[in-house]
């Protein structure tokens, strides 16, 4: 036979679990970071892992943070004197390159883009005048087989509404006639 748990124990235990897998995704979060080579902050893992800001001050999961952090400021120190860190010159030298280089492609791309424009053009005057119009005959006459359509279906309409209007005035007086006869048999001679 198993013991029954209270209310209060089963909500303990899920707390417990609950509190159990937040701190096991904070972890992951921070491993994570650190191997991206991004920053990690508190506020940064919180948002991260989804969970609130007092979590990460939590003992236990502060002090792994803390450590994460201290390995990753140790790092950054070991590369810059290593020279895997670019300086600040170095940085503002392939700033100043890229700038050049943006300038020299955008040139190059507005040349290209008036070249298009004159071969667009060519193709152009090429097309004869014969042949636009021929294409704006074709279109005309279109236009105005689509406008005779138009027409005929408008009055084919109006003739439609003419004989439903003659339809229903027919049924109007055929109800009429039918209820006179109705009651010229219900009343008697």
């Amino acid at each position: 036979m198993t013991d029954k748990r209270t209310p209060r124990e089963v909500l303990a235990a899920s707390r417990r679990k609950d509190s159990h897998e937040k701190r096991a995704r904070v972890v992951a979060i921070v491993d994570e970071m650190a191997a991206r080579g991004d920053a990690i902050t508190f506020a940064g893992v919180a948002k991260t892992a989804g969970v609130s800001s007092w979590l990460v001050y939590a003992a236990g999961v502060r002090e792994y943070i803390e450590a994460a952090r201290k390995k990753q400021r140790g790092r950054l120190h070991l590369d810059a004197q290593t020279g895997l860190v670019s300086s600040p010159a170095s940085l503002a030298t392939d700033l100043e390159l890229s700038r050049q280089q943006v300038t020299t492609l955008r040139a190059e791309r507005d040349q290209l883009k008036v070249a298009l424009q004159r071969q667009l053009g060519k193709q152009l005057d090429q097309i004869g005048t014969a042949d636009l119009a021929a294409r704006i005959n074709e279109l005309t006459r279109q236009n105005e087989k689509l406008t005779d359509d138009a027409f005929q279906l408008r009055q084919e309409a109006v003739d439609l509404a003419e004989r439903l209007a003659d339809t229903e005035d027919d049924l109007a007086a055929a109800r009429s006639s039918l209820r006179r006869m109705i009651h010229t048999e219900n009343t008697g001679p």
